[in-house]
């Protein structure tokens, strides 16, 4: 057992961890949100509200989800806003394409359907425009239809098709990964169409946000060159990241664990060189926030083909208590950096990819990740503090501690601390202070025998949140027994 000390410092802000931090995606793409999200005519019968899974809306209401990005991804550059508007019945079929996948899209779920969701949620729309097959106009018209209250054609259709009132969408994205599927565009070129596109956009709606489509380090620096005299255009730069571990989702070995966890360390470093190239090439002309609007795990198993014994469908992969220690790593790290990073989005919401939620027929049922994000929430919205831990490294890492943390405290002074112990066989002995003049009223742990066990829709609960006692240390602050690979939630409040 590793004896570990951490100090929280109050007086020592970071800044505020901003809801958008704690955004999620729902991509067309497999049974993200036909299935998953949205039942289709050939959907297990479900309990369900206008189309949308009762029990999955239910779950990410209490997860919270702050933030929700659609339609895509890739898909974006495919969609066109019209086909998903008025009766369904008279709605066009179109392909569905995004990541090789071809399907049939009946456009059941459009631009009402998505914003209804998100209302029911709590979640801010994040809407993803195409420039790969659209042009100006068309995301004009979309902007106009869902924001404008002026008596225009497209206003008397939004109002003819239920929505009397302004949605009000503030984020924009222009486009998704237009250096690829997205158009195959270089640097300059997609700098010229963005900077087209915004400045029609900014003529409909002077106060929706931008979001451009980043990359690697020679894109990011030739379109903010390219846009130099046309800054007020942008507000967000997009960027993405997903990492793969050397073996597969079960792979029990300890190199594969820990090099998947340093590679999720490794987000905050690109978050902040992302943010480094935008303040030496803006400098102090337009402050630009990072757009991290998809990040998370993507195994091996998660492709297009797939075994229909084994998965729901493509994309999907098993989320095991490691992917959700993982996540936690980044989270911490969107902590650290919220001065600089205004968005992200875990990528996705349902069964695709790095999935809070999953679903197989009438069973639904909350992944490790999930009870991750739902113990993180008490920090949204809160002041991110410093906080300092004296712990040794992982058995093959040069950077990364067997136990991090992160503390925040909200509105109301109440002290959150949130502790991982990385380690995968031996638990950590952990002291933390800096809690002066307050009382812990809650703690929560995540954690089971095995970094691999996961939920299913046989066992939903095989790993969930367990209270965990900290007591009261003679030398100020508490003593807690933290297991090998776990993490927990600490709450604390004035006297």
């Amino acid at each position: 057992m590793e004896d570990v000390r951490i100090t929280i410092k109050p007086d020592v802000r970071i800044g505020t961890i901003s809801p958008r931090l704690y955004g999620h995606f729902a991509e067309h793409l497999g049974r993200c949100c036909y299935d998953g999200l949205f039942l289709k005519p050939t959907s297990a019968p479900v309990p369900n509200q206008k189309g949308f899974r009762t029990d999955v809306l239910e779950a990410l209401k209490n997860m919270p989800m702050p933030l929700l990005r659609w339609p895509g991804g890739c898909y974006a550059d495919h969609y066109h806003w019209r086909d998903g508007i008025g009766p369904k019945d008279q709605r066009p079929r179109r392909l569905g394409m995004s990541c090789g996948e071809v399907v049939e899209d009946d456009n059941s779920l459009g631009t009402h359907e998505f914003l209804w969701f998100c209302e029911q949620t709590g979640a801010e729309p994040y809407l993803a425009a195409n420039v790969g097959t659209g042009s100006p106009q068309e995301m004009c018209d979309w902007v106009e239809y869902c924001n404008s209250a002026l008596d225009t054609t497209l206003t008397r259709l939004r109002r003819a098709n239920g929505a009397e009132k302004p949605f009000g969408v503030k984020l924009w994205g222009v486009g998704n990964e237009n250096w690829g599927c997205g158009g195959n565009f270089d640097a300059r070129d997609y700098a010229l169409e963005y900077r087209r596109y915004a400045t029609m956009l900014r003529h409909v709606d002077p106060h929706i946000e931008l979001v451009a489509c980043g990359f690697d380090e020679p894109w990011n620096r030739t379109l903010l060159q390219t846009l130099r005299h046309h800054l007020d255009t942008i507000d967000h730069l997009s960027v993405h990241r997903y990492w793969h571990g050397e073996g597969g989702e079960l792979d029990p070995s300890e190199k594969v664990s820990y090099r998947l966890f340093t590679e999720a360390s490794l987000t905050e470093a690109f978050v902040q060189q992302t943010a480094d190239i935008i303040r030496v090439e803006l400098g102090e002309r337009r402050r630009v926030g990072v757009a991290l609007d998809e990040w998370g795990i993507w195994h091996p198993e998660a492709r297009l083909q797939f075994d229909p014994d084994k998965r729901g469908g493509p994309y999907e992969q098993v989320s095991t208590l490691r992917d959700a220690l993982a996540a936690a790593i980044v989270l911490e790290g969107f902590h650290r950096q919220c001065r600089v990073l205004s968005l992200a989005n875990l990528a996705q919401v349902v069964n695709v990819l790095h999935a809070p939620i999953q679903t197989r027929g009438a069973a639904m049922w909350r992944t490790p990740t999930y009870h991750v994000f739902q113990l993180h929430a008490p920090h949204i919205g809160a002041t991110a503090l410093e906080v300092e831990v004296h712990a040794s490294l992982l058995p093959v890492s040069e950077e990364l501690r067997c136990v991090t943390a992160t503390a925040s405290l909200d509105k109301e002074d109440n002290l959150t601390l949130t502790v991982l112990n990385l380690h995968l066989d031996q638990s950590a002995s952990v002291h933390f202070g800096g809690t002066e003049g307050r009382v812990l009223f809650d703690a929560q742990l995540l954690t089971a025998d095995n970094p691999l066990a996961h939920n299913s829709a046989e066992k939903p609960d095989a790993v969930v949140p367990q209270p965990i006692k900290a007591t009261e240390s003679t030398q100020g602050g508490y003593l807690v027994n933290l297991p090998k690979h776990s993490m927990a939630t600490f709450r604390l409040k004035r006297r």
